[in-house]
This record gives C-alpha cells, structure tokens and sequence, in this order.
C-alpha cells in the first residue's frame, strides 16, 4: 500500500536489496533472501539483521525507488528503506507479495513514468511524485472510510474545502472527489477534482500557482476515455472551446463511471424534459450521492439487459448457481430482484438467463443447507417448474424480502389457475389456434368477479378476436409443400425445446433457443413467442379489460393525433391484404389510438403504424397492443417522442460501431452520417419498410428476442455485405441505391406464404436479375461476425453518445434562434452568441439551486426554438446588471424591473432571448431618438405601474407645482427669452407627427420626475458628469415649464394665479435655483410641502417634448451617441455571472466565483 512519504537516512548500509525492474526514474527492488531458493542462510541474516534494526522486526520485502537522473538523492515509493552509502530515502508505499508491488509499478508507468520528463528542475519532479503519492493515500483513506460510513471524517472535511475554494450556494450537493491531475498543454497540475450535482471543479496549488476550473455539467459536450504521448489513459473533457484531460487517478474506471453517470443524470434532467417525469431517481437532485448514481447504473443495466419496465427498482443482486436440468449441472450467475420480478443471469454471457415474474411463482421456500447444496432455496412457479438457487449469501433476509414482495404483487394482482386442464406446459398466454400443432398454451384467469368477461365484452368495443394473418392467409404460388413442411419441422423443434427448457416467460433462455429463432420461428407461434420474450404476457394478464377501456374511451374523439392516424392508416402494409380492407384498417385504428391515449407524452409518431400493423397480422388485437406498449416504452425507450432522441443516439453509437466493425468502409465515407440517416430507417421500423415483409419478421422475430442488439449487427452485417459497392459509390445517392436494391431482394426460403414486397422498394424493376440473399443467411453472418456486442457495452455506449445528441440539440436550437435574431439586429454574431450563452446559463443556475417557481419552467425541448429558453424577472435583473450599458447605481435593478415589464407583452412573467437582444440592441446600437424613446417607454405603463418599487423617493407623492416658473442658473434678462423659445417650440412640434409608430401617450408629472430621476442616475462617473448635470437640469427646467404651457392651453380659460401670458421669473434664492437642489446621482430633493397636490395627469408631456428639448444640448446628444463597447461587458459577464449568483443565494461577501471558459 502508499505510505506517506517519510525520509529516511542509513549510513553504510549493507547491501540488503536486489533490483528487479528498472526505468529512467524508478526502480524496484527485492529484499535480499526473500524468493530465492537456495538463499536460506541469507534469508535468515537478513532477518536477524531487520529484527536488530527495526523494532517492528518486520520489513516489506518489495520496494520501489525514485531516481531522478543526475541527482545522488534516492527514493523509495514502494517500500520503506534505502541504499548503501548516505542516500536520502522517501518511503512511499510497501510490497508484501511481487503481485502488489507489481501493480504500483504498473500504475507508475502508466500515470507518471513519461510524465516526468516535461520538469526540468529534477527537485520539481521529487516534489511532484511526493505530492501525488501523498493525494493518492488521502483518497485511499477515505474510500475506506466511506465503505464503513455514510459520512466520513474525510468527505466532510473534503465538502468544507470544496465550499470555501468555490464558493457555491449550499444546494450545489458534492458527490465524491477524487486526487488527479489535469494537464495544461504538456504540464500536470496535481490537485483535487471535485464532482457536485451539477458541477465539474478541478482544484490545484501547485509552485505557488492557483488554479481553479468550473465546468457545469451541461457544457460538456463530449466525455471520452482517451490517451495522449505522454499517458496510456486519461478522461478528456470537451467543452464548446476546450479540452481538458484528467489522469493519474487511483481507479480511473470507477471515475469515470460517475462521471458519466453525473453528465448523463444532469444533461437527461434540466435538457431532456421529455423523458423526466418518467425516472424519479432524477427528480431530486439534492438527494444524489455516490452510492446512488452506483446504484442507478447498476438499475439501469438490469432492466435494459432484462428488457423490463422503467419504473422496475432493483433491490438487490446476489451472486449464486442455478440448477440447469438440461446440462444436468448447477450455472454459476447472479440474482436479481427487483419489486415484481426475480431473474438470473449467468455468468458466461449469453449461456443461460432467467425472468421469473412474481405473479408467476407460485411459493419461495429454504431448502436443508448440505455440503452439496448450500444455502439452497426453491421457487416454484405456476407452470408446475421449480428453481432450485444455491451459494446464496445472507439467505434468509433475501428470502424474507422477497416473500414480502411476493405477497405484495399477489394482493394488487390476485389470480388463481385453471386446475380444470390437464397440460403439463402452461403458460399465462391464451390457447394457440395453429392449424400446424395440436399444442396448447394454458390460460390464467383474474378473480375479480365471474362474470367480468362477459361484462367486458358488453361494454366494450367489438375487437377482432384472432391474429389478421389466420384470416388474411394466403397460399403460396411456389412449393407449397415443401414450404409447409420447413414449418412443420420448425414447429416440431419449438415443441421439443418446450419440453426440455420451458414453454413459459419463466423458460430457460440459452444460445440453443437464439438460434432457434434465428432460423426464424414459426408463423402459428410468432405471436405468442413475441409476447414471452418481449414479457408483454405479463402486463397482458395484469391488465384485464384495460385495453377495451381505453379504446372505449379514445375512439370517437377528434384531435391533431387522430389526425395524423387517419392520415397514415392507409399507408401502413397497403400490399398485405389484411390491410386492403376494413377489418384491418379498423384494428389499426383502434389500437393506436388506445395508445395515443394511454401515453399522450408519446402520441403517435410515423412509423408506429408499420410496426402495429405488423403486431395486429401475428396477434390478436389486445396481445397487438401490449406488444406496442413493451416495444415504446421498454425495447425502444425514447424513440417515438418529439424528437427521437433515442433513434439518434442508437443512430451515433451505429456510427461508432462500423469505425470499430468496418474500418475500411468507415475511411472511405468520410461523413458517416450519410449513412445514418439512411439506416435511421431500420432502426424506426425494424427493417419492416425497407425489406419485404417475410424477410423483415424474422429480423422482428431477433428483435424480440435480442432487443436492440440484433437490430445493431444485423446493420453491420449489411453494411458488410455491401461494402464493396458503398467503397465504389460516388455519392450519396449511388450509395442509397446500392443498399436500397440489395435489401429489396432479400428472400425468406422457408416463409409459408406468398412474397410480399417492400412497398418503400424503388429498384425492383430491374432489368438485370439482382441476386438475392436469404434472410437466414444474413442473421446467421450477423450473429457469427457482430455478435460480440453485450448489453453493457451498449448501454455505455448509448450513455457516451447521448450526451453528443442532446448537444447536439441545443446548438441546433442555438444556430436557428441566432438565425432569427442576426438579421434584426446590429449586434456582431459572435457577440449574440456570447449572449445567447449568458441568457441560457442564466436560465441553468436558476434550474440548480432555485426551487422551480410557477413562472420559470424547466426547458422545454417541445415549444418553438426561440421559445426553449425564457427568463423570469429576477434573471432578467441579473443579466441587465451584468450587460447593460445603463448602469444607475441603486437604481438599476429598478430599471431592470421596468425593462422586464415593457418587454413582457403577454404578460406570462416571462421573455425569450430576441425579446432581450432587441432591448440590448437599442441601448448599444441605437440612433439618439431610439434610445430616447426607449428611455420614454421604460417610464409611462406598463413599464412604470402606481406600485413601482422607488416607493421611498418623495418624487412619488406630491407634484411639481406649476404655478411659477423654474429657470436653473439663469439671470432675470436671459429667463425673459423663454417664453418666445417655448411658443415656437410647441408650434414645431405640433407640425411634427412620427407616421411610423403608433403615438406613445403623454407622459405626466409624476413619470417626467423618474425618467429625469433615471438620467441621473446614468450620468453618474460619467466623465463629462458635471456638464451634463447641467445640461439635463436646464433640459428639465424647460421641459417642466413646456409641460405648464400645455397644461394651460388645455385648461380653456381657466382662472390661474398668474395674469396675461408672461411667465414671470422672479429672482431665486440659491435653495430655489432648481428643482434638484443634490445633483447626487440618484437623489432628487424637493420640499415637498412647498408645491399643493394638483389633478394627475393634467400635467403632461409628450415624446416630441422630450426628444427636441434633449437634442438643444450638445452634451446630452454626445452621451447618447457614443458608442459603446459590449465585449468588455460580456468577457466581464462571462467572469461574474456565477459571483452574483452565488453572491445573492448565499448572502456572504465571499470572493466571487469564476466561471473558467472551458
């Protein structure tokens, strides 16, 4: 194990070591007399001499040296002890056997050994080997002390120094951390990853340098294990502009596990809203820990390899040995139980596998614990089968809790078995009408009342009680004989391995029965086989009477989704004859809409009606649609949604598995997504669109059996087979004939029926005869050549690949929004997609620590692009702080309320981003007159409401007095001009009439004074500060006396306190010079007992007003039309946005946090 290193000085020490191994900077050595055969009498000299030496009597026989070329100093990582002569030691690590010693040397060489050569200074390279020795023992330490604890010592120690160095709101949950290195350019800093709930932090001070890396979880876009010159494996994090590789970890593997789980978590629960409501472990992200996100990769790796429910919770996974009657020997596997089921599955893949339902069993029961048979239990189920489990450790609690579910799942489901028959092989599947065999499938019955049946089929609808195809059957036109009589024998081999391996969903899966439904399974047991393998029997009979209520209830309603289902009915297998008449269409019909209806986050998507209609011609209607249901929900999870995320991550790990199959063919068609989307239809419609349909079941019947898998390899097995003519292929199109032609003219010898072509077939007028392939031939290459694949390689890899698709997604989203916006406005687009990215992480950081709120919804991938991402006000605030060029001190935020306000036009709380970029466009870009207008708009409604935030400014209550005039530093001669300037200003304006924009209403008083209040709050550390309080304060003036004129003439010869039309302007004592006697920034101090409360709104003031009073100072003109830089407010946005979150969530003056642009 790692020792911490310690340094150790022997003068003329005898030469008790031998070396072993050697490299540039390590060496490892052997204690001398330890291993060696005829080394006795040294051995036992040298163990008189450690016992004289050492008070512990005891020295590990390995070790290993650091040597650093050049350098007399020594130091051992290994082991503790050191040379001959006055070397200086570092004892690190010790050796008890070669195999431990071993395996620190093979960690040096890959980690470290070419690591060392990028230091120069040879104390650097000893100082950086202690330093990850000693974060190596930390993180060994506490990976003991989690294993005893929920809460180490160590983790909470951990948790204060993630807390202090970044500083996050206490909901940012820390998951684990880890010791490594993360390399800048060609140089490691050694410091400690830290990996939260929605974070990536990577922590380092190393020579007296800090560094500190923040990378959210939904700016990863990539999340591969690679290697570089310098290290064999490293974890490479790509973000939208940087890579960053972490190595040097103690177990690279289980990191990276949790890493991919944390990305896959994060990225599925705040990007891919589609699916969140249907995995509750993701709804409460604060709970996650380490253990968790273990438990969930473990969870989902037993239903996908099961195929079994979503909502399935593993409970617990023993190992054990199962009795295999057929090898006659007891499997050596493992057992999984879950709430509603308990499977085994051995451990040679592929040898023997297990679903037993717990509906189906019958009694769990302890048998005698013997030498032969340990710790033995015994389920039977209802098919009067027995299994019999032994080696189980802690048997008695795991037969506790699963008699516990047992009777559980037999009080929601009662049952009870028809006795009345005399079938020894039963099943719960309803009775075979296959003309072919005398065999018989048992049923099951619900207790639920005697007469439910008849009552069901009463109410509900008239469904088609058989399979279309017994109806439907046509004879064939060549060798009907020798064609029924390959069914007959397929029949037969199916009858002999239900006796020996089980006809029920509890039968023993092994390779004999997947090569038997490679060969293609009979057509009178298609649908029944499909119904076992794919365990839709088991909802089927949990389910009684559901289907017939759902269509009772979906049929007669009209919506966009039946629609779209009576659109397609027509184009699903319109060659079948099934399908050429109503009974077929009919069935269709209802089955979709039942499903439409039961999963309306699912609805109807293209493609469902081939695969239903294919269901409907091998089962009977309801057994059709229980199929569809196991088919969307379980086999295919995500694939019939919105946007077929599933399809498309299937779609890219098909990429990555032809670069790894097909290497050549990958080299020459540089751009496999050409092939993608070709293929796209294989995997939507399992091969049923492009192939004709006697082929295509069989791959159906693969599919069933093998899930996505056969649909994966038996892709590359055509691929391969075409490899040639794609190589040769000049173009996509060439390229879509060359497969389109080839899978037209695959043929299934031992199909009883007639050849029923693919309708979606363009190339079957061929003048020249094509030669075909025989299905069985093709899945028989695919399974012998692509075969290797396991469930948990494909579930890795659809984790890999789903993080690139749904970032994939939103720089779709991105690029379209961008698209509508660039034109719009003069914002750079570089600049907008800085901004783009500030207002979605915005919308992220409120997404991580802030309880969702009514008026800020999570993304929503569904709505509109422009409309994914909207903010509500308070990010709005935050944004308009951090980007606006209208700082106004305090006064900002209110600003940003009544900017959110005005923007808000359908009052739903929120805006989206053109909304924002267009305010912001304005305010950088803008003429004079546009921002003034803006400016005028932010201080009228509904931008300025009678409950505005500045309640304390005393502008609020009292108004203005208009009955004498206000004139700011002026003399009685110069304030005399006035009223001839106001007449023939007011005549100009009334000529003036904007044709192009609605008129705004006039302003009153009371708006006049915090749009003024507003001005002066912007100019405040402006450098020109002083000028222009001077100008805006004569500007006011002259506006506040315009405003008295209007007042005036509208009053129609009222009585007033003046008399004639002069204004007089008697002289001012300085306290009276202006209206704001403080020009402070942001404070405007009037008496406001002076001035009697008048009529609101007869005061007024218009646009017009304002605009041309502003426009008669230069100043005030050279304010509002200089440009503005936005990048230095957007880099400096980009570097605070997380402070001010954090700062506003934690309430502490803490330094602020930053966001490294990763």
């Amino acid at each position: 194990m790692w020792l911490k290193p310690e340094e150790v000085l022997l003068k003329n020490a005898l030469k008790l070591w031998v070396t072993q191994k050697s490299s540039c900077y390590f060496i490892l050595q052997r204690r001398r007399g330890h291993g060696e055969g005829g080394g006795r009498l040294t051995g036992r000299l040298v163990g008189a001499l450690d016992a004289v030496l050492d008070s512990n009597a005891r020295v590990a026989p390995f070790r290993i040296l650091l040597q650093v070329p050049g350098s007399q100093v020594y130091s051992p990582i290994a082991c503790g002890e050191l040379l001959s002569g006055s070397d200086v030691y570092w004892a690190i690590a010790t050796g008890a056997t070669l195999e431990e010693i071993n395996q620190h040397w093979d960690w040096l060489e890959q980690n470290l050994l070419h690591t060392l050569s990028v230091f120069d200074n040879k104390d650097d390279i000893a100082s950086f080997v202690k330093g990850k020795v000693k974060a190596l023992i930390a993180e060994e330490t506490s990976s003991r002390l989690a294993e005893q604890e929920e809460e180490p010592e160590k983790f909470r120690e951990a948790l204060v120094k993630f807390e202090a160095r970044f500083n996050f709101p206490e909901a940012e949950k820390l998951v684990t951390y880890y010791s490594c290195c993360c390399w800048k350019g060609r140089v490691p800093r050694q410091g400690w990853l830290y990996l939260s709930i929605n974070h990536l932090c990577f922590y380092s001070f190393f020579l007296g340098k800090e560094l500190k890396l923040v990378v959210p979880w939904v700016d990863i876009q990539k999340l591969e294990r690679t290697s570089n010159v310098f290290l064999t494996d490293t974890i490479r994090i790509t973000t939208q502009n940087k890579e960053r590789d972490f190595s040097m970890f103690l177990n690279l593997d289980e990191v990276f596990k949790i890493m991919e789980q944390l990305a896959d978590v994060t990225l599925r629960r705040l990007l891919d809203n589609e699916v969140f409501d249907l995995d509750p472990d993701l709804q409460e992200p604060s709970q996650i820990t380490k253990r968790d996100l273990e438990a969930r990769a473990q969870n989902e790796f037993f239903r996908a390899f099961f195929r079994l429910p979503r909502r399935e919770r593993l409970h617990a996974v023993v190992g054990c040995s199962l009795w295999t009657p057929f090898s006659r020997c007891h499997t050596v596997g493992r057992m999984f139980a879950s709430d509603r089921y308990v499977c085994f599955a051995s451990k040679e893949d592929g040898c023997c596998n297990v679903i037993l339902p717990l509906r189906e069993v019958v009694s769990i029961e302890k048998m005698e614990d013997t030498s032969l048979l340990p710790n033995p239990i015994i389920i039977s189920i209802r098919s009067k089968m027995a299994f019999q489990f032994i080696e189980l450790k802690d048997r008695d609690n795991l037969v506790e809790s699963l008699l516990m579910r047992l009777k559980q799942v037999h009080a929601n489901h009662p049952v009870h078995y028809d006795t009345s028959r005399d079938e020894d092989m039963t099943s719960p599947v309803f009775h075979s009408t296959s003309m072919c065999s005398d065999h018989k499938f048992g049923d099951l019955e619900m207790v639920s009342s005697q007469n439910s049946e008849e009552s069901e089929k009463e109410k509900s609808p008239r469904l088609h009680p058989e399979a279309l195809i017994s109806v439907f059957q046509q004879a064939g036109s060549q060798s009907p004989d020798s064609r029924m009589s390959r069914e007959q024998i397929k029949i037969s081999l199916w009858n002999d391995h239900f006796v020996e391996y089980g006809r029920t969903v509890c039968m023993f899966r092994t390779e004999k029965i997947r090569k038997l439904v490679a060969m293609g399974i009979p057509e009178s047991l298609r649908g029944r086989l499909w119904l076992l393998f794919s365990d839709a029997v088991t909802d089927l009979a949990s389910h009684p009477g559901y289907y017939g209520n759902l269509v009772e209830e979906s049929m007669g309603k009209c919506c966009l989704v039946t629609e779209e289902i009576e659109r397609d009915l027509h184009r699903s297998l319109p060659e079948h004859p099934a399908f050429q008449n109503e009974i077929g269409i009919a069935a269709l019909r209802r089955v979709l809409t039942a499903y439409a209806h039961r999963n309306p986050k699912i609805g109807y998507c293209q493609s469902m009606n081939i695969l239903t209609s294919v269901l409907l011609l091998y089962a009977k209607e309801e057994e059709a649609f229980w199929l569809l249901v196991a088919v969307c929900e379980r086999m295919l999870p995500d694939y019939f949604n919105h946007r077929v995320i599933g399809a498309q991550v299937d779609q890219s790990v098909f990429e990555e598995l032809i670069k790894e199959h097909l290497p050549e063919l990958a080299e020459h068609m540089n751009d496999l997504s050409a092939l993608a989307s070709i293929s796209l239809s294989w995997f939507l419609t399992l091969f049923l669109s492009i192939m004709p349909l006697e082929s295509a079941v069989s791959v159906v019947d693969c599919f069933f059996y093998d899930g996505i898998k056969a649909i994966f390899q038996l892709g590359l097995a055509v691929l391969e087979a075409n490899a040639q003519g794609l190589c040769s292929s000049k173009d996509d199109g060439q390229a879509l004939m060359v497969l389109s032609r080839f899978l037209d003219h695959i043929k299934n010898e031992d199909s009883p029926g007639p050849p029923v072509g693919s309708h979606h077939a363009f190339f079957s007028d061929d003048q020249e005869p094509y030669p075909g392939t025989d299905i069985a031939d093709l899945i028989r290459d695919s399974y012998e050549k692509f075969g290797d694949q396991s469930v948990e390689q494909i579930e890795h890899l659809r984790c890999k690949h789903r993080i690139r698709v749904l970032q994939g997604h939103e720089d779709t989203t991105k690029q379209n929004v961008l698209r509508v916006v660039i034109p719009e406005v003069s914002i750079p687009p570089e600049d907008l997609e800085e901004l783009y990215d500030l207002f979605k992480r915005e919308h992220m950081m409120s997404c991580y620590w802030e309880q969702p709120r009514p008026m800020a919804p999570r993304h929503d991938p569904s709505r509109p692009y422009a409309e994914q991402y909207r903010i509500d006000a308070r990010q709005f605030a935050h944004l308009f702080q951090l980007v606006s060029p209208w700082t106004c001190g305090a006064h900002t935020e209110i600003l940003a309320e009544r900017t959110f306000r005005l923007l808000d036009d359908n009052m739903d709380h929120l805006i989206e981003f053109k909304a924002f970029v267009s305010c912001l466009d304005v305010m950088y870009n803008g003429e004079m007159n546009e921002k003034i207008k803006l400016l005028y708009r932010l201080h009228i409604p509904p931008a300025l409401t009678e409950n505005d935030r500045d309640s304390q400014s005393p502008l609020k209550n009292p108004l203005l007095s208009t009955s004498r005039p206000l004139v700011f530093g002026k003399s009685n001669g110069d304030a005399a001009d006035y009223q001839k300037q106001l007449k023939q200003m007011i005549k100009d304006l009334a000529k003036e009439k904007d044709q192009t924009d609605k008129e705004l209403p006039k302003m009153s008083q009371r708006e006049f004074i915090q749009f003024c209040k507003t001005l002066y709050s912007m100019f405040h550390e402006d450098p020109e500060e002083n000028d222009l309080y001077q100008a805006i304060a004569t500007v006011t003036t002259l506006l506040l006396q315009i405003g008295e004129v209007g007042q005036r003439g509208s009053s129609s010869g009222s009585c007033s306190q003046e008399g004639g039309e002069e204004l007089r302007a008697p002289a001012l004592s300085p306290e009276q010079d202006s209206v704001f006697a403080d020009t402070s920034p942001g404070k405007i101090v009037q008496d406001s007992q002076t001035f009697p409360e008048e009529a609101e709104g007869d005061w007024t003031v218009s646009l017009e007003h304002i605009l041309a009073s502003l426009l008669t100072e230069q100043s005030l003109v050279n304010f509002f039309e200089k440009p503005l830089d936005i990048k230095s407010k957007l880099e400096n946005a980009k570097i605070n946005q997380y402070g001010l979150k954090t700062l506003e969530m934690s309430r502490q003056s803490q330094p602020e946090l930053k966001l490294s642009s990763l």
